[in-house]
């Protein structure tokens, strides 16, 4: 990149292009991209910071917007290192199907090696370049937490939503998608456990979430120099990403910014978030333990020399806070926490009051969520029967989001429901022989986000199949034609709106084939509570 150029885009504000390094002037500087590696007609900006170092007086605090000082230049070639967080050892399940359960296993659970910091707070983007326009519809990605299965979930270590790093994961590649679809792709990271959701007394809680209203308001301000329209934003993401989605939805009811919500397997109906008291007592566990001082101390004097210490001592510390019980498996315990703010205790009764966005909705979920679970219990050696699995799949997925569904329909918000089948070779975990049970891991939780990125490859590192690579286009399209259009676009791809007594639930890849089936909500709703119960479901998230 030549300074000519750089100092005409600075004045300019515009794209300008140097062979395949198109620079973007931002409020984080200029930023200089490059040519994705499988895709080269996408342009791939790695690491842009879009807040400041949430580090010391920063540490457990709302992010602060980062504004690049004048001339600052940025080659967005290298992704920024992962939030802190804990992670347990590999797992030693001996019967992970070949050739690609244990690798798909492992880049799910982020096994990946990558660096960790806690000044992380940076976000790519994909986009079809050269580009001058900005009409794109833009999707950001705010990546799940997925359960470990280790040995440690009921002892020392419990490690589950709102926990696991991303998006530097081969699952969350937005190039595929990009050049597809003609769509813009942000993929962010945000603060992680303890990080995330402190608990500590004094200061706004749920700090992971105001990361997202950062991203969001970044992209906003910024995205029209990727190409991007900054009036077609929608927010997606899976298992605690899809949850946070549906929680943005009524923290920001009346100012959402985006114009479209999507959510895999969670809702705000998936799971109960800490109460205030539980919160902070567990902070001042962690704070007992770095030698700051507990609930009988000063508040402030705690919070500030927590502020301070080690990150390895928090992390540390945080990994042997005990779970609170639960039916299932271990919950995490620095997650969502209520605050009135971002978090509400009663989304049920706010859902039936309407009390959220009008924004249209996506959701769905797989077939099979516990089929990755069924991992963690067995590192857990917690033994549930096929029908207590089944009800762990209703409660925690199938319910949650047909509710959450039904709630929108009722104040006539634009609706579509999925509910994804698909069961590939080389992406399946384990078969019927394992010992997990009658059933292989089938539509397992989260299976269905490569398809809609187009990564299956990627993550098992064996080829797709002709049918699955069908799939995943179909998807890929699927997706993209309701961010071009979240009132209509669904409709003209061929999808019915969702309403409860007709045959409006999209089934995809049903027995792995292309053509989607609609069928009767309630063929899986009709053993769902009237009044939403996720217990038994706990630990999913």
């Amino acid at each position: 990149m030549t300074a000519a150029i750089a100092v005409t885009s600075l004045l300019t504000g515009t794209l300008a292009t140097c062979a395949t390094s198109p620079s973007i002037n931002t409020t984080s500087g200029l930023i200089i991209g490059h040519s994705a590696a499988n895709r080269s007609e996408v342009t791939e900006f790695l690491g842009i910071r879009y807040a400041k170092a949430p580090v010391g007086d920063l540490r457990f605090a709302p992010p602060e917007r980062y504004l690049a000082p004048e001339g600052t230049v940025y080659e967005a070639s290298n992704w920024a290192p992962d939030c802190l967080s804990n992670k347990p050892p590999v797992s030693s399940f001996p019967n992970f199907s070949e050739p690609s359960g244990l690798h798909v296993w492992k880049n799910f659970a982020a096994q990946n090696g990558n660096p960790s910091s806690e000044d992380c707070l940076m976000l790519n983007i994909w986009t079809k370049s050269p580009t001058t326009s900005a009409n794109k519809p833009v999707l950001i990605w705010f990546h799940g937490g997925r359960e470990y299965p280790s040995i440690f979930i009921r002892t020392s270590l419990t490690v589950v939503g709102f926990t696991i790093p991303g998006p530097h994961s081969p699952f969350y590649n937005g190039q595929y998608l990009s050049a597809a679809e003609d769509v813009v792709v942000v993929t962010p990271n945000y603060r992680l456990g303890i990080f995330g959701f402190s608990g500590a007394p004094g200061l706004p809680q749920n700090a992971a979430l105001r990361d997202h209203r950062s991203v969001v308001e970044w992209t906003r301000d910024n995205i029209a120099g990727f190409g991007g329209d900054p009036s077609r934003i929608t927010i997606f993401g899976q298992s605690a990403g899809g949850a946070s989605v549906d929680y943005y939805s009524f923290a920001w009811k009346d100012e959402p910014i985006v114009a479209g919500l999507i959510s895999h397997s969670g809702t705000s109906l998936s799971f109960n978030p800490n109460s205030q008291e539980y919160a902070q007592r567990i902070f001042f566990n962690v704070s007992q333990a770095v030698g700051c001082g507990g609930p009988d101390d000063d508040s402030d004097t705690v919070v500030n020399c927590v502020r301070q210490a080690n990150s390895s001592a928090i992390l540390a510390a945080a990994a042997k806070v005990p779970a609170l019980p639960t039916i299932a498996l271990a919950q995490a315990t620095f997650h969502p926490t209520v605050d009135d703010e971002l978090v509400f205790g009663n989304y049920q009764t706010l859902a039936e009051n309407g009390s959220f966005s009008e924004t249209p909705y996506l959701l769905g979920n797989a077939d099979f969520e516990a089929g990755w679970y069924k991992l963690s219990a067995w590192a857990a050696r917690v033994n549930l029967t096929e029908p207590q699995w089944d009800l762990y799949n209703q409660r925690a997925f199938t319910c949650p989001t047909g509710s959450s569904a039904q709630y929108r329909v009722a104040r006539g918000v634009p609706t579509w429901r999925y509910r994804y089948h698909g069961d590939w070779d080389n992406l399946r975990l384990y078969n019927s022989t394992a010992g997990l049970g009658a059933r292989g891991s089938g539509a397992y939780h989260g299976s269905d986000v490569e398809m809609v990125f187009g990564t299956g490859q990627d993550v098992s590192g064996v080829p797709n199949s002709a049918d699955e690579d069908a799939v995943s286009v179909y998807m890929m399209g699927a997706w993209a034609a309701f961010a071009r259009d979240p009132v209509q676009g669904l409709a003209e791809y061929g999808w019915p709106s969702y309403e409860t007594s007709r045959e409006t639930l999209v089934e995809l890849a049903l027995e792995n084939n292309l053509q989607p089936v609609f069928v009767d909500p309630q063929v899986y709703d009709a053993a769902c509570p009237i009044v939403n119960d996720p217990s038994p479901g706990q630990g999913a998230f």
